[in-house]
């Protein structure tokens, strides 16, 4: 029986394929690791029924459904009646992953976990805006959170949070500054924190997390994607989480149990998880 207290992961895409041939295996470990809650948010509409259908069949899981900014050229406009009806029948714990990455429309990235990269025009870049405003107001008609996936563009997206007031949600691994991090807390959002906190070079990030008070973090993989430390140059796993849930305890001069407790307490109440 694992000792780690029980912790929930809220950005993990156990959907994706590369978990295919040993998905059961990995939630069983994650069981023994007592990471007992996984948010798996939807990235595109082709695959949101699977993520549908996966979280559905996992006791454990708990779906999101968006469109997110790194397939951009992807989306069409009647995604979004989609994802609005989808919403209404299924009821997810939130909308997303869903954001602005300019990182991305600027310089395509390599396809880690099945994202494609991107073309660099700034028709990409108000494309992006256009789909995640209209995102934000499909989870404001529906009283739900929002998971924010953002990349250079922190400033635009709190302009757009005050134009658009959402139930609050998660800013998805969260590397802007001490100011724009107390902004977003103050609307209402946790910031995710995940494998990269877990690297000794990842000093800027280290020292954000130790300004941060507890009740603004909550505990993320993004596996596949962004792995630990501990497996650097593996597939990441939410199985991983308790490397994540000691880098903030380290950092923070706290216990495990207490950085457990309270991030848990913080993704339940943003998600509505009883």
């Amino acid at each position: 029986m694992s000792t780690t207290p029980a912790i929930i992961d809220t950005h993990c895409h156990l959907d994706f394929a590369v978990f295919d041939e040993d998905r059961d295996q990995v939630l069983n470990r994650c069981a023994i690791n007592n990471v007992q809650t996984i948010i798996n948010p939807g990235v595109t509409a082709d695959t949101w029924q699977r993520t549908i259908n996966l979280s559905q069949s996992t006791p454990t899981l708990h779906f999101a459904l968006g469109l997110h900014p790194q397939f951009i050229e992807h989306h069409q406009p009647q995604h979004l009646s989609q994802l609005d009806t989808l919403i209404e029948t299924h009821r997810p714990v939130a909308v997303g992953e869903i954001g602005l990455d300019f990182y991305a429309a600027q310089r395509p990235q390599s396809n880690t976990g099945g994202k494609n990269p991107e073309s660099s025009t700034q028709a990409n870049r108000e494309k992006q805006q256009l789909f995640f405003v209209k995102q934000l107001i499909i989870a404001k008609q529906h009283n739900l959170p929002v998971i924010i996936h953002n990349r250079k563009a922190h400033d635009l997206c709190l302009n757009l949070l005050s134009d658009t007031v959402v139930a609050g949600g998660t800013i998805h691994a969260f590397n802007g500054s001490i100011q724009q991090a107390h902004k977003y807390h103050e609307m209402g959002f946790m910031l995710g924190f995940g494998g990269m906190l877990t690297y000794e070079r990842s000093s800027k990030l280290r020292a954000l997390v130790k300004q941060l008070p507890l009740s603004a973090i909550v505990l993320e993989t993004d596996a596949p994607d962004m792995t630990v430390s501990a497996h650097q140059g593996e597939r990441n796993s939410p199985e991983y989480l308790p490397f994540v849930l000691a880098a903030v305890a380290e950092i923070k001069n706290l216990s495990v149990e207490q950085v457990a407790e309270v991030t848990s307490q913080n993704a339940q109440r943003i998600f509505n998880l009883t």
